[in-house]
């Protein structure tokens, strides 16, 4: 039988500190690897406006253009996706603790569901802050009340003082 994993769950676009040396720590603590899962939000208005301006440059023949757009979009995304695969995974590796990346373009709660269906050696979920602060909370609510495993949720400290 494999080592447990705990899932740590952020977004792509978040700061690859928060949350994840608390799910280092735990996963060390419980010796544990650790999958993290990896959400793509993009602002729907944006992306509407991009696939438009494609649409735009097609109906004017340019199809080359339209091409470009879109292609240069996906471009972005992936590649912001691998740098941030490969800094989670050497961040972890470097904490010694094993990690595997995935992704999803989802919500968080189907996101989750399908995760922990496909890895039973999953036994607890951590959202990272932005998930809990952003996520709508019935979700959540509902997430937790019917997910098989623990649902672990942090959030930011608003009143963070140096001293």
């Amino acid at each position: 039988m494999g080592k447990k994993r705990l899932l740590f769950v952020t977004y792509h676009d978040e700061n690859v500190e928060a949350g994840l040396s608390y799910a280092v720590d735990l996963a060390k603590t419980m010796n544990e690897d650790i999958s993290v899962l990896m959400l793509f939000r993009r602002k729907a208005m944006e992306r509407f406006e991009d696939y438009m301006t494609a649409v735009a440059f097609a109906e004017e023949g340019e199809f080359n253009t339209a091409r470009e757009l879109i292609g240069e979009d996906l471009k972005r995304k992936n590649e912001s996706c691998e740098e941030k695969s490969d800094l989670l995974m050497e961040r972890c590796r470097k904490s010694g603790v094993a990690a595997d990346v995935n992704t999803a373009a989802t919500d968080v709660v189907s996101a989750i569901r399908n995760i922990l269906r496909q890895n039973t050696k999953i036994d607890m979920v951590l959202l990272s802050p932005s998930i809990t602060h952003d996520s709508n909370i019935t979700e959540l609510n509902r997430l937790v009340k019917t997910a098989s495993r623990p649902i672990v949720t942090m959030a930011k400290n608003a009143k963070a003082h140096v001293a």
